[in-house]
C-alpha cells in the first residue's frame, strides 16, 4: 500500500520510469562504442565505471575526443583524491605526494601500490591512465595538469585544518569542485565545441562547483559525523551549538534545522550563476553533461530544506524523479523551470521563525528573477494528476502481471 500510496502521489515518476527504461536514456545518455578503442583507453573507460556510475553515464555521452580527456581527467583527479582520502598514509608522505601528484602524469612508471582505499586500482595502474593522459593534445594536458597541481596544493592546505569561516569553507569548495568546474569549462572550449567565454569566465565555473559541492556536504551531514569528517564552517554551526555533533542529538533537533536551512540559503545564491553559465552552453552533450547534476542538486536541497530527516538518516529524490531530471534538464528553458519549480517548494517551506527566513526568500527572488517560467517548458506536467494515476496504476498492474506469466510459463517449459 505505501508503494501503491507514492505511485498515487508522484504519477509522472512512473511514466518518466517506464519511458526511460523503454529506452529515453538513449536520448540522454546514447551508448558508446568501445570496441573500437585501444586497449589502454579501455581500460580508463572500466575503471571510470567502476568508480563512479553517475559520472560515467554522462562522461561517455560526450561528444568527439572531450569525451577521452574529461574521462583521463576524472581519473587523475580520482587517483589524487585516493591519496587525499587514505588515512593510512602518514601526514609526512602524503602533503608532499598531493604538492608533486602533478608530476607523476610525465614519469610513465609511477605508481602507488600501499593504499587502502576501494578506489586504489586507479594508483596502483596509473601507469596506464598517465600513458593515455600523454596521447590527448597539449591543449587538453595543460588544462589538467595545471587543475591537478592546484587541487592538489589546496587539499594538502587543508589537510590539518578545519573550515572555520564560510569564506574558509568558499575556498575548499573552491579547490575540491570549483577547480573541477573551472578545468572542464576550459576543456569544453579547448574542443571547440563551447565558446572561448565559457572557459574563461573562471567565476561562473567556480560556482558550478560550489552549488554541487555545497550540496553534496550539506546533504551528508550524518555522514561524514559517522566517519569523524567535518564540512560545516564552524562560524555558522557554532551559532546553534558548542559542537557540530551536537546538531544530531534529538534535544537540539529545532537549532539543527536551523543551522542546515541557513547552509541551504548560502548554496542557493550560486544558482543565477548557474542559469547564467548554462545559458552559454551550445553543444547538446556538455549541456546536458553540465545541467543534469545542476538540477539534480536544486531537488535535493529541496528535498533537506527544513527537513529533521538530515540529522537521522539519508535523504535522497525519489528514483523516478531523478529520471524525471535528466529526461527534462536538456534546454536552458526546462532548467530554469525546474530551477523556478523546486525554489517554489523551499519557499512554501521556509518557517516565518527561521532565522535565516529573510535571506531565504531574498536568495529565491533572485532565483526567481533568474528563471521566471516561460517558453514551452513552463509547465512540465501536461495532464491530470488523476489520469496519470489511473494510467500508471493499470500500465503497473499490466506490467506485473506479464511478467507472472512469463516467469509462469518458463518454469513450465
Amino acid at each position: 500500500m505505501e508503494l501503491l500510496r507514492k505511485w498515487l502521489g508522484h504519477p509522472e515518476d512512473i511514466y518518466n520510469l517506464l519511458r526511460f527504461k523503454m529506452g529515453g536514456y538513449r536520448a540522454v545518455m546514447p551508448r558508446m562504442d568501445t570496441d573500437s578503442l585501444g586497449c589502454g583507453l579501455r581500460t580508463c573507460y572500466r575503471y571510470l565505471n567502476q568508480t563512479s556510475r553517475s559520472f560515467a553515464a554522462v562522461i561517455q555521452a560526450l561528444d568527439g575526443e572531450l569525451r577521452h580527456a574529461v574521462c583521463i581527467f576524472y581519473l587523475v583527479l580520482r587517483a589524487l583524491d585516493t591519496v587525499e582520502d587514505d588515512m593510512s598514509i602518514p601526514l609526512d608522505v602524503k602533503v608532499p605526494m598531493l604538492h608533486e601528484f602533478h608530476s607523476h602524469l610525465y614519469q610513465p612508471d609511477w605508481k602507488y601500490t600501499e593504499s587502502k582505499e576501494k578506489d586504489r586500482q586507479v594508483l596502483e595502474d596509473f601507469p596506464t591512465i598517465s600513458m593515455e593522459f600523454r596521447k590527448l593534445s597539449k591543449v587538453y594536458q595543460d588544462v589538467i595538469s595545471d587543475i591537478c597541481h592546484k587541487m592538489g596544493v589546496g587539499m594538502a592546505e587543508f589537510l590539518e585544518k578545519k573550515v572555520d569561516s564560510q569564506q574558509e569553507w568558499d575556498k575548499y569548495c573552491h579547490y575540491v569542485a570549483g577547480l573541477v568546474g573551472i578545468g572542464l569549462s576550459r576543456l569544453f572550449s579547448a574542443s571547440e565545441l563551447e565558446d572561448s567565454i565559457v572557459g574563461q569566465d573562471t567565476d561562473l565555473a567556480n560556482s558550478m562547483g560550489l552549488f554541487l559541492q555545497k550540496t553534496n556536504i550539506i546533504r551528508d551531514y550524518l555522514e561524514d559525523q559517522m566517519e569523524g569528517r567535518e564540512f560545516w564552517p564552524r562560524e555558522v554551526w557554532s551559532r546553534y551549538a558548542k559542537k557540530l555533533s551536537d546538531l544530531a542529538k534529538p534535544e537540539n533537533i529545532d537549532v539543527a534545522v536551523q543551522c542546515l536551512n541557513e547552509l541551504i540559503t548560502n548554496a542557493l545564491h550560486h544558482v543565477p550563476d548557474v542559469l547564467t553559465y548554462l545559458s552559454r552552453l551550445k553543444n547538446q552533450s556538455v549541456f546536458n553533461f553540465c545541467a543534469i547534476p545542476q538540477v539534480m542538486a536544486i531537488a535535493t536541497l529541496a528535498a533537506c530544506y527544513n527537513n529533521q530527516q538530515v540529522f537521522r538518516g539519508v535523504v535522497k529524490i525519489r528514483k523516478g524523479q531523478a529520471v524525471t531530471l535528466m529526461m527534462d534538464a536538456t534546454n536552458i528553458q526546462a532548467v530554469k523551470a525546474i530551477m523556478y519549480q523546486y525554489v517554489e517548494e523551499i519557499y512554501q517551506k521556509i518557517p516565518s521563525t527561521d532565522p535565516s527566513c529573510h535571506k531565504t526568500q531574498q536568495a529565491i527572488a533572485a532565483i526567481r528573477a533568474a528563471s521566471l517560467p516561460g517558453g514551452p517548458m513552463a509547465s512540465r506536467h501536461h495532464y491530470s494528476p488523476i489520469y496519470l494515476s489511473c494510467a500508471m496504476l493499470l500500465a503497473a498492474l499490466s506490467w506485473q502481471y506479464l511478467s507472472t506469466l512469463s516467469k509462469a510459463t518458463e518454469e513450465m517449459v
